[in-house]
């Protein structure tokens, strides 16, 4: 994926874990993201469709995440959570993205913001929600 694709990740992350943890109209986290990064190079088209597709799916991408995590939802780390709903999205919408990309790219971010050991939490989630989403391609991977 591309670098800017990466950064355009890297912001709705951040976004949305303000939009979780503030309870912010995230249509004021857009405008304010979109303002703020405005001279630097990522997609500004995929961070909004990222910031805007999550809280708007978000019955579905809790609920397709709930058989993969250990605990409740609202139980794991804010961080991670954002991560792996931005990384649930991504699989469902986006399946010319191929799933280890997906995971790879929230592995990274995780890596980057969540906690010590939390991109191996990240990691399991995702792909055992990339088997039940994306069965032939997780299939035809093994």
């Amino acid at each position: 994926m591309s670098r800017q694709r990466s950064r355009s990740r890297s912001l709705a992350i951040q976004a949305l874990y303000q939009w979780q943890m503030a309870g912010q109209d995230i249509g004021v986290i857009v405008d304010h993201f979109l303002r703020e990064q405005e001279a630097k190079k990522f997609d500004s088209d995929y961070f909004t469709e990222l910031v805007n597709g999550v809280p708007a799916r978000l019955s579905e991408l809790d609920g397709a995440l709930a058989s993969c995590v250990d605990r409740p939802l609202a139980s794991v780390d804010p961080v991670e959570r954002a991560i792996l709903r931005v990384g649930t999205y991504e699989l469902i919408e986006h399946p010319e993205i191929p799933y280890r990309v997906v995971i790879n790219e929230a592995v990274e971010l995780a890596k980057t913001f969540g906690a010590e050991k939390g991109h191996r939490y990240v990691n399991g989630v995702l792909d055992k929600a990339a088997r039940a989403l994306r069965p032939l391609e997780a299939a035809a991977r093994r």
